[in-house]
C-alpha cells in the first residue's frame, strides 16, 4: 500500500481564505487493478479560479467539497501500470493535483483528447519542460491565446492594456500582443515586476499600480491615444479606468476579477455600463475550456514563438505538498511572478 498526502478543504472561507480552510491528510492507496495506473504527481498548479470553487455556489465548474481533496492541474509520472496505453515512466497531465499519488482507471485514461482538462494526457518532456504544461503551454497560456487572439481579435496597431500583466496569463498576453504588432501597456504590483515586463517581456510601457495616484491617471500617461483591447485579470479600479480610456468599438476580454474574488459581494462602479453602451464596447467573459478545440493550433504556434525567442516566461516555485495552501494564498498578495507552481517530487530515473 502506498501512503499519499493530500490537501483537503476543511472549511469554506468568508472573504480571504486562511490556513484554517485547509488540512493535510494522509491516505493509503490500494494495489492497482487491471486497466489502472498509479501516478505520482511531480508538479501541481494553483490558480486564482480555484477561489470560486471554495464557495458552495453554482458556477461553470463544480465547487470543492468539505473533507475532500482539492483539485487542479498536475503533471505526474506513471509508477505502476496494468494498462496497455500507459507504461511505467510515462508523464501525464491531469486535474488531480493537491495530492502526491492517485490511481486512474480506464475511464480517466480515455478522457477527451481535445481537452487537456479531461482525463489523463501524455506529455513529452523533450518538447518543453514538464512544468510548462501547467503554465505557458497549458491552461494559462491557452487562456491568454483564447482571450486575446480568438475573442478580442487583437491586430497590428491596436493598443492593448493588460492588468495583472506579470502573472502567468497576463505575461503571455503581453508577449503574444507584441508578436501581433500591438502597442502593449501593463500594470503590476511591484517595481520588480514592472522591470521584468519592460526588460524581458518587452512591453511598451508598464506601471506599478500601488505607486500611482490612480490607475486612470497612469493610463493617461502610458496610453494617451486610448485603449483598443483590454485583457481583464483584476477588476475593481482597473476595469473602471480601462473603460474610461477605451476607444470606440474597443474590446474587453473578461478573464478574471481577482480584486473581487474575496469580497462577499462584488463591486460595481456607477455609470460603468453606461460608458460601455455609449462607446459601443464589446465585453465578453470567457472560459478557456470553450476554446480547447484550438489547443493544438495554439501549441504549434507557441512552440514556434519559443524557438524564435519571442516568448519568455517566469515561474515561482514552492516545494512540498504541505506548502500548496501557501502557494495558493500567495496569488492574492502578489507573491508570484509568472506561474505559481508547487514541486512535489523529481522524476524517477
Amino acid at each position: 500500500m502506498i501512503e499519499s498526502r493530500e490537501i483537503r478543504l476543511k472549511a469554506r472561507p468568508q472573504g480571504m481564505p486562511t490556513d484554517e480552510c485547509f488540512e493535510l491528510a494522509t491516505v493509503g492507496l490500494p494495489e492497482i487493478s487491471d486497466g489502472e495506473v498509479l501516478v505520482r504527481n511531480l508538479w501541481m498548479s494553483v490558480d486564482p479560479y480555484m477561489r470560486g470553487r471554495m464557495d458552495d455556489v453554482e458556477s461553470y465548474i463544480q465547487p470543492f467539497q468539505i473533507g475532500e481533496p482539492l483539485e487542479g492541474g498536475a503533471i505526474g509520472q506513471v509508477v505502476a501500470s496494468k494498462n496497455s496505453e500507459l507504461a511505467v515512466g510515462d508523464f501525464v497531465e491531469s486535474m488531480l493535483g493537491w495530492r502526491e499519488y492517485f490511481i486512474a482507471n480506464q475511464g480517466m485514461i480515455d478522457g477527451d483528447p481535445a481537452n487537456p482538462l479531461d482525463g489523463l494526457h501524455k506529455r513529452d518532456p523533450s518538447l518543453l519542460p514538464l512544468q510548462s504544461y501547467l503554465g505557458i503551454a497549458g491552461m494559462p497560456g491557452m487562456t491568454a491565446y483564447s482571450g486575446l487572439v480568438l475573442l478580442a481579435k487583437a491586430r497590428a496597431g491596436d493598443t492593448v492594456f493588460v492588468s495583472g500583466a506579470a502573472g502567468a496569463v497576463g505575461s503571455t498576453v503581453c508577449q503574444i500582443a507584441k508578436i501581433k504588432g500591438c502597442t502593449v501597456v501593463g500594470s503590476a504590483g511591484s517595481e520588480k515586476k514592472v522591470k521584468w515586463l519592460k526588460d524581458t517581456a518587452g512591453v511598451d510601457a508598464a506601471f506599478n499600480y500601488k505607486k500611482v495616484s490612480s490607475v486612470s491617471d497612469a493610463l493617461s500617461k502610458v496610453a494617451p491615444r486610448g485603449i483598443d483591447v483590454y485583457f481583464e485579470n483584476v477588476g475593481g479600479e482597473h476595469l473602471t479606468a480601462a473603460i474610461e480610456h477605451m476607444n470606440d468599438y474597443g474590446r474587453i476580454a473578461l478573464c478574471g476579477l481577482i480584486a473581487d474574488y474575496n469580497e462577499p459581494s462584488g463591486t460595481e462602479e456607477h455609470g460603468l455600463f453606461m460608458q460601455i453602451l455609449a462607446k459601443q464596447v464589446r465585453v465578453q467573459g470567457f472560459i478557456v475550456t470553450s476554446s480547447y478545440d484550438q489547443y493544438p493550433k495554439f501549441l504549434n504556434e507557441l512552440a514556434g514563438w519559443i524557438r524564435e525567442g519571442k516568448i519568455k516566461w517566469e515561474e515561482t516555485v514552492l516545494e512540498g505538498i504541505e506548502n500548496a495552501p501557501a502557494a495558493f494564498l500567495g496569488l492574492f498578495s502578489g507573491r508570484n511572478t509568472g506561474k505559481m507552481l508547487v514541486k512535489l517530487a523529481d522524476p524517477a530515473v
